[in-house]
């Protein structure tokens, strides 16, 4: 499980009991939060993911592992499912940041947003260092066959109804970087869908393990 922009496990805890009755969970803390040193290296996705996967078979995690990604987290499973595509089994994201988010859905949010948006980059890594894992995002990342289930928060803070449709839109877009993917919209969850509707992201923790098991 892999969390948003500045946040570290502990977004994950309304899941953890219930989830760990069903499969092993792995949580961490990316460099800089929690309780993980800082690292030298640059904070985007691409360094995210080679850090992951380092820290995976230092800790002898095997291989295949449901990904859960939540909002910026969600890019950096998206590019780990793409590096190391033998060793996932599913992705989940969760009200994750589009690709394309600065072009295209910035610009309809208001003015005080957009500002407060981009003060946000004090936690870990720049304004600049996360658009250029927006940018990686890009570079021909198809999932193939790997199972995709992408959580769309139905109620977010200060969307107005224009905003709200083209989110889900955006999400649904997001369909396309797999051959197998389903789009869930969350009524009634803002943001942290893990919180407000846990039992929807455990529901798709357990459709992917049956598909697992099933295959």
């Amino acid at each position: 499980m892999d969390a948003g922009y500045g946040d570290y496990s502990k977004t994950w805890d309304t899941l953890i009991p219930e989830a760990a009755n069903l499969t092993r969970v792995f949580v961490y803390d990316r460099a800089g939060l929690g309780k993980s040193e800082k690292s030298p290296n640059p904070r985007t996705s691409a360094e995210m993911v080679k850090e992951l996967n380092d820290l995976l078979q230092k800790s002898k995690i095997k291989p295949p592992y449901i990904l859960v990604g939540h909002s910026f987290g969600g890019v950096n499973v998206r590019l780990y499912a793409t590096e190391f595509p033998e060793k996932v089994a599913g992705v989940i994201l969760v009200d994750s940041t589009p690709a394309d988010y600065r072009e295209r859905f910035l610009p309809t949010m208001p003015a005080e947003f957009q500002e407060a948006y981009k003060k946000q980059f004090i936690l870990e890594g720049t304004y600049d260092e996360f658009m250029e894992s927006l940018n990686q995002l890009s570079e021909n990342r198809y999932l193939g066959s790997i199972p995709l289930i992408v959580l769309s928060a139905g109620k977010k803070a200060y969307y107005s109804t224009e905003s709200q449709a083209l989110w889900h839109k955006m999400q649904k877009e997001i369909l396309g970087i797999s051959e197998n993917s389903e789009l869930i919209i969350a009524e009634n969850s803002a943001h942290y869908i893990q919180n407000d509707r846990p039992e929807i992201v455990i529901g798709a923790i357990k459709r992917l393990i049956q598909i697992d098991y099933q295959s």
